[in-house]
């Protein structure tokens, strides 16, 4: 036996390349926001995380650039020693005002937000309740920390009240779930998570990845588009969607927050955000808050793309919210679903196993507020004809 066994057994990617239906590692050879160029050709692109559209934004590029003049490019050391730059300290600053936190802390990336939290904050006596549709990163950062792992059915109060009832009633608890499911395009029932966890004297954590700048009158994210910031112990987000860069936040009481910088690994262990990425951050929150159009925008397309794509008869299931889930089922059939879309210049995300369920393949959307509404006509006309074709509607 080898290690390596496992690698020569897995043939399936392979298989699919050889089959010309390979969706994943597109090369982009340009991007102009809404349009992308992949071996010469142009595509509309409705794959990105790119909410508002802030990527190409003027504000965001000017603030990346004067960064590298001004600190190189990158800080070449962690948060915890070398890596901190004063920039890093203002977006602290600004990002809590923005949620509406007492204080924040700025990680490398996302997934390590995710995984130093939930791996520092959840020990051997605690319960952590996680959403059985949550991040793979919320997912990993509970295999991480040392306490007792409850997953309850997606968006199910009563299986995660009966998990939350088998806990000792003076164990630490901490609920944590997506605010937006990543797959799904759904809103946690955050009212109805807080009311347990004030019954069952619980805290509270929300992944915003997918919601900072998008829900919220102000784009504060989920516990603002509910009006329970005061209710939400934690607010987690990330700089790789809305906020046009990379990294991730969590938010929340200081003496959390101080904790956390002595004591989450993928913190201190991992080299601080670049330079550049941070300014983009800071530019990119002012443009939220000064252009509130754009969201308008962004929900304006969502609202054509939803009602679309129903009214050809597809399945996108729950969704309400500009992540927008197309179920196709078997993934030989979504493959070749994924690459006719590809082909005829739309550029979708394919979701297969173990992100959904089995026989659960989809393509997802996601819309921009800068798409305006000939994109928005091509997808769906391209859905439409491929659909037809391939006899899904």
């Amino acid at each position: 036996m080898s290690l390596f066994d496992k690698c020569e057994r897995y043939t399936l990617a392979r298989e699919v390349q050889a089959a010309g239906y390979y969706p994943y590692f597109q090369p982009i050879e340009a991007s102009y926001d809404t349009e992308v160029v992949i071996r010469g050709q142009r595509k509309i692109m409705v794959g990105s995380n790119n909410y508002l559209g802030l990527t190409h934004h003027p504000k965001v590029l000017a603030a990346a650039t004067d960064a590298l003049r001004r600190y190189g490019s990158g800080c070449t050391g962690s948060r915890f020693l070398n890596g901190t730059l004063d920039l890093h300290e203002e977006l602290e600053e600004r990002l809590a005002r923005f949620i509406g936190k007492p204080s924040s802390l700025v990680f490398s990336t996302g997934y390590q937000t995710n995984l130093g939290v939930l791996s520092a904050l959840v020990g051997r006596e605690d319960h952590v309740f996680s959403d059985r549709y949550n991040h793979a990163s919320i997912v990993d950062g509970c295999k991480l920390g040392y306490g007792t792992v409850h997953r309850y059915a997606h968006a199910d109060m009563k299986s995660l009240e009966r998990e939350l009832e088998r806990t000792p009633p003076e164990a630490g608890k901490l609920i944590v779930a997506d605010g937006i499911f990543s797959m799904e395009g759904d809103i946690v029932d955050l009212p109805a998570v807080v009311a347990l966890a004030e019954f069952y004297n619980a805290q509270i954590m929300v992944d915003d990845a997918h919601s900072l700048g998008v829900l919220g009158a102000r784009g504060g994210g989920t516990a603002q588009h509910f009006g329970l910031e005061d209710k939400v112990d934690l607010v987690m987000g990330t700089f790789s969607k809305s906020l046009a860069s990379i990294g991730g936040v969590i938010a929340g009481p200081e003496q959390v927050i101080h904790y956390l910088k002595h004591h989450a690994r993928s913190l201190i262990f991992s080299a601080s955000m670049p330079p550049s990425a941070v300014a983009s951050v800071l530019a990119a929150l002012e443009v939220i808050e000064t252009e509130p159009e754009r969201r308008d925008a962004l929900w304006r397309n969502t609202r054509r793309m939803q009602e679309g794509l129903r009214q050809l008869g597809y399945d996108i299931g729950k969704s309400e919210t500009p992540v927008i889930p197309v179920l196709i089922g078997e993934l030989q059939r979504m493959l070749m679903f994924w690459k006719e879309l590809f082909d005829a210049g739309i550029f979708t995300n394919p979701v297969t196993p173990p992100a959904v369920p089995e026989n659960s393949c989809r393509l997802r959307i996601s819309l921009m507020a800068t798409h305006n509404d000939d994109h928005v006509d091509q997808v769906l006309d391209a859905f439409a004809k491929v659909g037809k074709s391939m006899a899904v509607i």
